[in-house]
């Protein structure tokens, strides 16, 4: 039984599933290939993701939306919310002229189930779930007959919330009541780390009890006017330290709802766009409440494509456990281009280590795509982790503000040499505490970093680079960034990279065995 299903909406996603051999074939995201981020589903991912199966699929799952998003109205499908009855749609459809099985269940099921058939736990070990993203705040449990019970919502729209105070501080943001940028969460977790230790004082606790409650949406900005707050600069202590005391204070309540109700010690799954939060998550590992924590590489929308699937394999199957790889996205494009300026060499991987270390810094594509947002090694900007002014540059190339951290990647036998939490992270999801001082490239101003760990088995060619890089420099850590335009996917084809390589200042890139190097003038100056 094959199944292909598609997420609605942004973060467009196009995910197909062998049910029979219970495994993951494809996930391609609409904004890969250089198109806008969080883009709904193009024409060229449809066309792309059809031309991998063989025969019309078996079923045809189409994930839950609602064209009022959070408020859940003017459902799509089977809708945004919802877990019992009338939270899924089971009946047929025509495509091409065949009739299938038809399969839809809501937005908070497609997070359920994708953190559960993704996770390494296996079928009927109990887990509790979070789900917490814009529109969701809340927790379940999952028992060994795959029955879910709802355990409560601990807050609405956290990660509106979240997004929301980074724009009442920024003088740019000047969107009407109810939205909210989807880039400004990732750059206020950024920011938190620019705060300073303390309890909240008057402002910061009245701010707090006007945004945590759950009644609070839709919000607008010009509500707080008045706020101290309001268009202070996002880099204004004042705010950073609103920012710290404002995550806490989030954190916080759903720590005390877990501590309370999760007493068995079960696993946690996570999911949800506040998944992708590395300090909230290092949290959860160390709160000793579950038994182990999981949080999959497209914890947020870009996963949910998959989550439907899985749901609907359950459905038909009584199976929700897929095997998969996080290197499941689009094949790499390579077209025609243009060689003018560029010395090729086969890959030698103590060349490109030797012009890592001579700070150069390098495009990395190998393989299939990754899935979710986060680039782990397949499209990926590498630099060595040395120097302060490599993380400038980096910034510079990424068109990306000087207060946003840069990434480590590692090899896993390493990391407790560098890092304080000496366990794998190859998702690039958990805060670090940066033990090596000489790593002032990826230390962020907190002293902590978001690391990836790279082991032979998950990734051999990046494995093999950060040896060789180890053997020449003593450290077997480099500099790990998404390869992308800004404001856009992963770029995924030979003439976007080099267009981009020549308008960046990229020295260099390696195409899976090819080492491309730019030479001077061709670079701009």
């Amino acid at each position: 039984m094959k199944i292909i299903s598609l997420k609605p909406d942004h973060d467009g996603t196009i995910a197909a599933l062998d049910a029979s051999a219970a495994e993951l074939m494809y996930s391609y995201e609409a904004e890969k290939d250089s198109f806008p981020r969080y883009s709904t589903i193009t024409p060229t991912a449809v066309l792309d993701a059809a031309g991998r199966l063989d025969a019309i699929p078996d079923v045809i799952a189409l994930g839950g939306w609602s064209i009022m998003e959070i408020t859940g109205e003017r459902p799509i499908a089977a809708g945004y919310y919802g877990l019992g009855q009338g939270s899924e749609i089971v009946g047929e459809t025509t495509i091409f002229g065949r009739k299938v099985n038809f399969y839809s269940s809501t937005h908070e099921r497609s997070h359920l189930w994708g953190s559960y058939g993704l996770s390494p736990f296996p079928l009927g070990m109990p887990c509790y779930a979070l789900i917490w993203e814009g529109g969701l705040g809340d927790f379940y449990e999952i028992d060994e007959r795959l029955q879910v019970v709802h355990l409560g919502r601990v807050m609405e729209t956290p990660g509106i919330k979240y997004a929301f105070l980074y724009a009442l501080a920024d003088p740019k943001f000047t969107f009407p009541k109810g939205h909210t940028r989807r880039e400004d969460a990732g750059k206020l977790m950024a920011l938190c780390a620019y705060g300073q230790i303390g309890s909240p004082d008057r402002d910061e606790q009245a701010l707090i009890d006007f945004l945590l409650p759950s009644d609070v949406y839709p919000l607008s900005k010009e509500d707080l006017r008045n706020s101290p707050y309001y268009n202070i600069g996002v880099t204004h202590q004042k705010f950073t330290n609103l920012a710290r005391r404002v995550s806490d204070a989030m954190f916080h309540s759903f720590y005390t709802f877990a501590k309370k109700n999760l007493t068995k010690g079960y696993p946690l799954l996570i999911s949800g766009g506040c998944g992708l939060n590395c300090e909230w998550n290092r949290r959860w590992v160390e709160t000793d409440l579950f038994s182990d924590v999981f949080i999959p590489p497209c914890t947020n929308d870009t996963g949910s494509a998959i989550g439907t699937a899985v749901d609907a394999m359950r459905h038909f199957t009584g199976n929700a456990k897929i095997k998969w790889s996080v290197y499941s996205g689009q094949p790499f494009v390579f077209d025609e281009i243009d060689q003018t300026g560029l010395e090729v060499h086969p890959v030698d991987y103590n060349q490109v280590a030797s012009a890592l270390l001579a700070d150069k810094v390098i495009g990395w594509v190998q393989g299939d795509c990754e899935i979710g947002p986060r680039a782990l090694g397949n499209r990926s900007i590498l630099a060595a982790p040395f120097s302060r002014a490599t993380h400038e540059r980096l910034n510079r190339i990424k068109n990306r503000e000087a207060f946003r951290p840069i990434a480590p990647v590692c090899l896993e036998e390493d990391v407790a040499l560098h890092f304080d939490l000496a366990r794998p992270s190859p998702y690039m999801l958990l805060f670090q505490n940066v033990l090596d001082s000489r790593l002032e490239a990826v230390t962020h101003v907190d002293g902590t970093a978001r690391a990836q760990t790279v082991s032979q088995e998950q990734n051999p060619q990046l494995f093999q680079l950060l040896t060789s890089f180890k053997a020449k420099s003593g450290v077997g850590v480099l500099c790990n960034t998404s390869l992308n335009f800004s404001g856009a996917g992963f770029i995924n084809r030979a003439s976007d990279l080099l267009a981009y390589a020549r308008a960046v200042g990229l020295d260099g890139f390696v195409i899976h065995d090819n080492f491309y190097l730019l030479q001077t003038t061709s670079r701009p100056a």
